[in-house]
């Protein structure tokens, strides 16, 4: 399954929080949340499935534990280029 854009939050020019959509519905609701990495919290819906993935330190986020917390959702990967925003100097 693939993944769907990407927000960033910016306060002062910075990143700091952003927000990755896995799922097509917008009009859904998180019901559960849970850590699968350090700063990186899944959305679940009613049923179980994942609605999004908060990066809460952008900055700190790499790559490897973004694709991770994606492979076990069962997600398609992102590229580093998707997660350029992120990374603002």
């Amino acid at each position: 399954m693939r993944t769907g854009p990407i927000q960033v939050t910016f306060l002062h020019g910075r990143p700091i929080v952003a927000y990755l959509q896995l799922s097509d519905a917008t009009d859904r609701r998180a019901l559960r949340t849970e850590e699968l990495e350090p700063g990186l919290v899944v959305d679940f819906g009613r049923r179980g499935e994942p609605l999004g993935l908060e990066i809460i330190d952008p900055p700190r986020a790499t790559l490897a534990a973004v694709n991770r917390v994606l492979r076990k959702l069962k997600r398609g990967k992102v590229t580093s280029r998707d997660l350029k925003p992120l990374h603002v100097e």
